[in-house]
C-alpha cells in the first residue's frame, strides 16, 4: 500500500499528543493523592518540612508510604526499619531505569535528571506508547508533571493533616493502591497479564502479615519476572503486524487522516 508522504509526519504528532494528554491525565491523577501522603506523614509524626524533603528527595510514591508507615507504627526510633522498608521497595526502579536506558537516549545529565523522574507512572505511560518520539513524550511529561503535582499536594496535605484529623478515617491511605490499581487495570487485557496480578496479589497478601513492609512487595514482582522471562501463558507475536502492532489504515483511522 503506497502511503501519502506526509502520513509518517502526521503519524508522530499524533502519537506524540496521545502521549502528552495520557502523561497529563496520569500526572493529575496521581498528584491528587499526593494530598494523602502528607496527611500520613505529618500523622506519623513527621513535621511539615520533613514531609516535604522525603517528596522531594525521594520521590517515589511507594517507599514514601512505606517509610511514614513503619514510623507510625514505631515512632521516629525505628527510622532505620523504615529506611530498610523503603530501600526494598525501590529496587524495582532499577529495572525500571534498566528498561527506560533505550528511551531516554545518551548523555551523563539527561540520564541523571531522568533517574529522579524513573518511577511506576512513567514507566507505565512510556511503554503503552507505539513510537519512540511517544515513548520519550509520555516518560518526561508524566515524571515531570507527577513530580511537580506530587510535591504541592504533599505541601497541601502537611498543612491540612491538623485539620483532618487520622486520615485514615477518610480512606485517604488507599489511595495509593487505587491509584496503582487503575494504572494496572488497562494492562489486564491477556491472560498472561491477568495471571501475573493474580499470583503476585496472592503472594503480596500472603506474606505481608509476616515479612517486613517492603519484602513482600519484591517477592510479588519477582512471579511477574520468572512469569515474563519464562513467557508462561504467552502468545506469539502475529507476524502479520508491523512491529508497534498496528496497521498504518488503523492509524490512519484513529487520528482522523484521509
Amino acid at each position: 500500500m503506497t502511503l501519502d508522504p506526509t502520513f509518517d509526519d502526521a503519524h508522530a504528532a499524533g502519537e506524540g499528543r496521545r502521549a502528552l494528554r495520557e502523561g497529563l491525565g496520569v500526572a493529575l491523577a496521581t498528584s491528587a493523592y499526593g494530598i494523602s501522603f502528607g496527611a500520613l506523614a505529618v500523622a506519623s509524626g513527621l513535621d511539615v518540612w520533613q514531609t516535604c524533603v522525603l517528596s522531594l528527595l525521594m520521590f517515589t510514591g511507594g517507599s514514601q508510604f512505606a517509610f511514614v508507615g513503619v514510623v507510625g507504627a514505631g515512632g521516629l526510633g525505628a527510622a532505620p526499619a523504615a529506611i530498610a522498608s523503603a530501600a526494598l521497595l525501590g529496587v524495582r526502579n532499577v529495572a525500571y531505569g534498566m528498561r527506560m536506558s533505550p528511551v531516554i537516549g545518551p548523555g551523563f545529565w539527561k540520564r541523571a535528571a531522568a533517574a529522579h523522574f524513573t518511577i511506576d507512572e512513567s514507566t507505565a505511560v512510556s511503554l503503552a506508547q507505539r513510537t519512540a518520539h511517544a515513548r520519550a513524550v509520555g516518560f518526561w511529561v508524566t515524571g515531570i508533571g507527577i513530580y511537580l503535582g506530587w510535591n504541592l499536594s504533599t505541601l497541601a496535605g502537611a498543612l491540612l493533616g491538623d485539620v483532618l484529623g487520622d486520615p485514615r478515617a477518610y480512606g485517604l491511605d488507599a489511595a495509593a493502591a487505587a491509584a496503582f490499581l487503575a494504572l494496572l487495570w488497562p494492562r489486564l487485557r491477556h491472560r498472561q497479564p491477568i495471571v501475573v496480578g493474580i499470583a503476585a496479589a496472592v503472594v503480596a497478601t500472603l506474606l505481608t502479615p509476616v515479612l517486613m513492609p517492603g519484602v513482600p512487595v519484591i517477592i510479588a514482582a519477582a512471579v511477574a519476572i520468572i512469569v515474563g522471562w519464562l513467557n508462561w501463558l504467552g502468545t506469539p507475536e502475529d507476524a502479520s503486524l508491523p512491529a508497534d502492532g498496528i496497521e498504518p489504515d488503523d492509524v490512519a483511522e484513529r487520528e482522523g487522516l484521509p
